[in-house]
């Protein structure tokens, strides 16, 4: 029984240090995986470490860069000796007094007695004589314009109509003139007679001493410029008949028709601004003399329009019979932030100015625009008063805009 019990003993032990060997042994097993598996994951975390820091370094650059690109976006550099060759200009914006304006389409048209018409003396063929003639030409007093030929005429010739006419009248006006001092006829025939001879004399005088083989010249009766050309060449015309017009261009008018609604609004106008259509240069009617000359009333007949005319002095040559912008001008309104209409440059439907940063860095802003006068704009958003905004010359740094200049560093 002893014996059994020693044995059992035995072999307990021996079991225990077999388990703990493999114990150990399995132990030392995760030892080595841990190992394995801490120095994998070493591995692998300093390799996302390393590659998170470098992707996170080239993101930061990357947003950086781009948050920088967004900064300069609509930064221009435009050097200054550039702007010094050009007609440039920046002013500082401070708020000024705007006036009520009225905007509206007008008509340039010539002063009264600022022109004449020059007519047909006789009936006949008209011939420019070889010129060109259009309108806008500029002629001299006396200048030959046309001729007017009736040699070809079935009825004969108009010249010598009229010649026949004076040599009749003048023999009938001297035969009466000997019989009325002897009272052989009465004094009315002889006053008659009288006053036929003097009006074919005035018809014969105003042909002889301009008529030829090729008809009888036309001349111009004042000096300036044909406005209007009525007849063509080889047209056909009655004796008195209109061929064209002639304008000294000294003095014009410009009339505008507005809608009754402008009715009141229309007491406080004195003056008016007009945008030549040729050219896009404004004008001030008070710079070329112009005075307000009538306000229609609202007519009784109906009519929905109010004509409004003004006078001026023509020293910009504006062709009369154009159409231009006109904003007539009425009395101050309030203070405001105004730019002259040059600083304003459109893109896609929007409006922007271009503000100095420093002596050669600009930017371009967006701004609201509000009333304009033809000269200067309101500005509602976009500019703060004491900016400096480009009033001449935008279009030169938007053209520096697109060439791509990168922008240098300032002090905001």
């Amino acid at each position: 029984m002893k014996q059994i019990f020693i044995a059992a003993l035995a072999l307990a032990v021996t079991l225990s240090l077999g388990s703990c060997g493999n114990s150990n042994a399995s132990h030392d097993e995760h030892a080595h995986d841990h190992a394995a598996h801490t120095h994998e994951g070493h591995d692998h975390a300093a390799h996302d470490h390393s590659a998170h820091s470098h992707e996170g370094h080239d993101h930061s650059t990357h947003n950086h860069a781009e948050e920088g690109h967004k900064h300069n976006e609509n930064e221009i550099t435009f050097p200054a000796e550039q702007a010094a060759r050009t007609d440039f200009k920046v002013e500082e914006i401070q708020p000024s007094t705007f006036n009520h304006v009225i905007p509206c389409t007008a008509r340039i048209l010539a002063a009264q007695g600022d022109e004449a018409t020059v007519v047909a003396p006789i009936a006949g063929v008209v011939s420019f004589g070889g010129k060109r003639l259009s309108t806008g030409a500029q002629v001299s007093r006396g200048q030959s314009l046309f001729a007017i030929s009736s040699s070809n005429l079935a009825s004969g010739s108009q010249v010598d109509k009229i010649a026949a006419e004076y040599r009749r009248a003048e023999g009938e006006y001297n035969r009466l003139k000997q019989l009325v001092d002897d009272q052989i006829v009465s004094r009315s025939d002889f006053e008659a007679a009288e006053s036929a001879y003097l009006k074919a004399k005035a018809e014969y005088d105003a042909i002889a001493a301009r008529s030829s083989e090729k008809g009888s010249s036309v001349g111009a009766p004042i000096g300036g410029y044909i406005t209007s050309l009525a007849v063509n060449e080889g047209d056909f015309v009655e004796m008195g008949q209109p061929l064209a017009t002639v304008s000294q261009n000294r003095r014009l008018q410009l009339r505008a028709d507005l809608p009754q609604r402008y009715y009141r609004e229309l007491r406080s106008i004195k003056t008016a601004n007009i945008v030549d259509p040729a050219t896009g240069e404004s004008y001030r009617l008070a710079d070329c003399g112009g005075r307000l000359l009538s306000v229609g009333r609202i007519a009784d007949s109906g009519s929905t329009l109010i004509p409004v005319t003004f006078e001026f002095d023509n020293r910009n040559d504006l062709p009369q019979g154009a159409i231009v912008e006109a904003y007539l001008v009425g009395a101050p309104i309030a203070e405001a932030l105004v730019v002259s209409v040059t600083a304003v440059t459109e893109a896609q439907g929007l409006y922007y100015v271009y503000v100095q940063l420093d002596a050669e860095c600009y930017e371009r802003r967006e701004v609201k625009l509000g009333a304009s006068d033809g000269e200067r704009v309101q500005l509602l958003t976009g500019i703060e008063a004491g900016e400096r905004v480009v009033t001449r010359g935008a279009v030169n740094v938007k053209m520096a805009a697109a060439s791509g200049a990168i922008p240098h560093s300032h002090q905001h």
